[in-house]
């Protein structure tokens, strides 16, 4: 009887510690997590030095949106954004995403254009499948 307990107990504990969400704050600064996403660019389009030069700062302020993003969602967890606000946000992402995408055209040759494109592609579709999951199983519940 000890034994049984004692193994349920065990398993008790093990499935508590893996039901707990884990609450992490960044690993890395701003600048180390630019400094990764241009290594695997560079990695992934074969990027001169000087195309590593000018894509820097875009990587840059596009990691600095998102955690200033990430951050004011956290503040206003509970606030339920009008359709006009979000309207404006949506907009501004948008803008964004264009500017960066302008930019990225003017720096990259045709052949590496086309690779990152596919690359960001592929990346929005494993974005959404994985989103398409997520709601399944939030309905499940």
């Amino acid at each position: 009887m000890k034994k049984i307990l004692s193994v349920l107990l065990t398993f008790g504990f093990i499935a508590l510690g893996f039901s707990q969400k884990k609450e992490r704050e960044s690993e890395f600064s701003t600048t180390q997590k630019t400094e990764l996403a241009l290594k695997k660019m560079t990695l992934h389009l074969d990027l001169t030095e000087s195309q590593q030069q000018k894509i820097r700062p875009l990587l840059s302020e596009k990691i600095l949106d998102r955690e200033a993003f990430k951050k004011e969602r956290k503040e206003n967890k509970d606030k339920k954004l009008s359709t006009e606000e979000r309207f404006e946000r949506k907009m501004a992402h948008l803008d964004k995403q264009i500017a960066f995408k302008t930019d990225m055209r003017a720096i990259l040759d045709d052949k590496q254009y086309e690779k990152f494109e596919k690359h960001v592609a592929r990346k929005a579709h494993k974005r959404k499948k994985k989103l398409e999951k997520k709601m399944r199983a939030h309905k499940r519940a």
